[in-house]
């Protein structure tokens, strides 16, 4: 993945990593890499909101939650995106999530989307 400043990182660990989501949020197949961002676990909440719901065909998605313990693992892929696809990124995203920076395991930087 480049380093190009015109570029966005978003660690992922959820319904933005689907296909189908990737082609309606983005319009693209978006490139990834593999990491984990230490500190958070994995929850799962409903989502009300039918639309993305029915584009990820599932009515309760992972949510994270952060703990602060290093042993908390998640585990995900860094996409690389533009800033107007950060901005798609963030209108899929209903408000149980809110977006923050992160420092991943492999020391990348990269916003993630936690819960409120």
């Amino acid at each position: 993945m480049s380093d190009d400043p015109g570029r966005e990182f978003l660690f992922s660990y959820g319904t933005l990593l689907l296909p189908e989501v990737q082609l309606d949020t983005f319009g693209r197949r978006v490139p990834s890499d593999e990491d984990v961002l230490p500190g958070y676990r994995l929850e799962w909440t409903d989502i009300d909101d039918e639309r993305v719901a029915q584009l990820s065909g599932m009515d309760a998605h992972p949510i994270l939650r952060r703990t602060g313990d290093p042993r908390d693992r998640v585990f995900g892929r860094v996409l690389e995106l533009t800033a107007d696809e950060l901005d798609a990124a963030d209108e899929y995203e209903v408000s149980l999530y809110r977006r923050t920076r992160a420092v991943l395991a492999s020391g990348r930087e990269a916003w993630v989307y936690v819960g409120v």
